[in-house]
């Protein structure tokens, strides 16, 4: 098997990025290139083995990375494919609904449902609208059907001996 070709790259730069990783695939990525440049005796095998990637995945990522640099290594999957409203559009769209929590109001999810539908223009389950929730931050507070701490007896005591 023939000698690996040499890796470019600023070691200081890879190891930043290394650190700034924001999941543990882009690490890996980063990784087998990091060891690529640090150890050039290493075989695509052997670095495949240290970071849990098939051979010919190692040689994918390097070539990958010779090709478009550290943004190639980047996660590329992932977003909002079947979105019914932009973000912005969502944050409008709950603008009203926040302020009236805000002042104390009770929201509740049928009327933000309502208001999602007749924006987007079809029914949307109510778990979209949960994530919506979720995404802009908001809480769900439900509150009790009684005081934790009622006595039914003294209130029955109560009545009783109240004038009203």
């Amino acid at each position: 098997m023939g000698k690996r070709r040499e890796m470019p790259g600023d070691v200081l730069l890879i190891e930043k990025a290394m650190k700034d990783a924001a999941c543990t695939e882009n690490y890996r990525r980063i990784q087998c290139v990091h060891l690529a440049i640090l150890f050039p005796n290493m075989s695509a095998k052997e670095i495949g083995r240290a970071t849990m990637y098939s051979t010919s995945r190692v040689w994918a990522i390097h070539a990958e990375y010779r090709k478009n640099g550290l943004d190639g290594l980047r996660e590329k999957r992932g977003g909002r494919y079947r979105e019914n409203l932009t973000v912005a559009e969502e944050t409008e769209l709950l603008a009203k609904f926040r302020g009236e929590s805000e002042s104390g109001k009770l929201v509740v999810v049928g009327k933000i449902k309502a208001a999602y539908e007749e924006k987007c223009g079809h029914e949307v389950a109510e778990s979209t609208i949960y994530r919506l929730l979720e995404r802009h931050g908001f809480r769900k507070i439900v509150p009790y059907k009684r005081h934790p701490k009622s006595n039914k007896k003294e209130q029955e005591a109560f009545k009783k001996t109240s004038n009203l």
